[in-house]
């Protein structure tokens, strides 16, 4: 047993009944060292939640092995629910509670663990100890379940589309609370769709898609095999031509590109010389710029050059 592995999976699958069977989960191979936190990506519905909800320990894999802080599920499910703290996709919390009644519940859980008053000092919630439940907003609620999670002084955290649906305020505050656990050198492991949010917290990720991971490495790792630093991004007017979309590529600078529900997507090493060529190449052609963007490459590019897809319309697309 490696002492330095805190999840390890190996051959994970999970299958739901039905006419056909859905393979929710295909074969994931996972390994998250211990004092990291490791980020699983992707759209929804694309086997983030059941895979988590497999290590947490809510539900029977139908295939594979489950290794937590080096003990399984059958053979020691009491001691590792001591050792971690779980804050699931959508905590649903008693409104007829108050936040501190509500910690002191989740408290008696527990063997060992920190104070109410700790816990709610750690999520910035002490204002609110004596505050019902259903009286908090959105980012609050949140955060009380991030305390759930936390109260039992956990050595493992997981978290579940903790951020989903709050303002980007709301979301700042969750991201300073989930790197002080880290700074105490604890493990989180973090499920989302926001690949910014990868970016800025996660020493490692893995990029979910129809089951199975497509991609793992550092996100400076997972940006790096694009071959380019930067993003162009365009729309045009009027209809173009597939041997006009071609010549795109062949512009100075120019590593790959690529048409998105009639958006092009540049990927280049030296913005500042492929705009002027662009301009000149469009302008006999009589097609103008609708829009016009340039960034850094992300997580999000990665996703896009692997699939094909845009992985904020496919999670557009499953909310519907």
């Amino acid at each position: 047993m490696n002492e330095q592995v805190a999840v390890s999976c190996r051959g994970l699958r999970k299958t739901y009944p039905g006419k056909p069977p859905v393979e929710a989960v295909r074969g994931v191979d996972l390994e998250l060292r211990r004092g990291e936190c490791f980020g699983v990506l992707g759209p929804n519905g694309a086997g983030k939640t059941t895979t988590i909800e497999i290590l947490e320990g809510l539900m029977a894999p139908s295939g594979g092995e489950v290794r937590i802080l080096g003990r399984t599920w059958r053979e020691a499910p009491h001691e590792i629910r001591q050792r971690i703290g779980v804050s699931l996709q959508e905590t649903v919390l008693s409104d007829r509670l108050t936040v501190g009644e509500t910690l002191r519940l989740f408290r008696s859980f527990y063997r060992d663990g920190i104070s109410v008053e700790q816990a709610l000092h750690a999520v910035s919630l002490q204002p609110k100890a004596t505050s019902w439940v259903k009286k908090l907003s959105g980012g609050q609620k949140q955060r009380l379940a991030v305390a759930t999670a936390l109260v039992g002084d956990p050595e493992l955290l997981f978290l579940d589309e903790p951020t989903t649906g709050l303002d980007p305020a709301s979301r700042r505050e969750l991201w300073a609370i989930i790197r002080r656990f880290q700074e105490e050198g604890r493990t989180i492991l973090l499920t989302t769709h926001y690949m910014d949010e990868a970016e800025r917290l996660c020493d490692r990720v893995a990029i979910f898609d129809q089951g199975k991971i497509i991609a793992e490495g550092t996100p400076r790792e997972l940006i790096a095999t694009l071959g380019a630093e930067h993003v162009i991004e365009f729309a045009l007017s009027g209809d173009v031509a597939r041997e006009v979309a071609d010549r795109f590529r062949s512009l100075p600078s120019v590593v790959d590109c690529e048409n998105i529900d009639g958006r092009f997507r540049l990927r280049v090493c030296r913005p500042h010389e492929v705009l002027p060529a662009l301009l000149q190449l469009l302008e006999p052609l009589e097609l103008q710029l609708t829009s016009l963007s340039t960034r850094h490459a992300s997580l999000e590019d990665v996703f896009v050059h692997i699939t094909g897809r845009s992985l904020e319309d496919e999670a557009e697309s499953n909310e519907e």
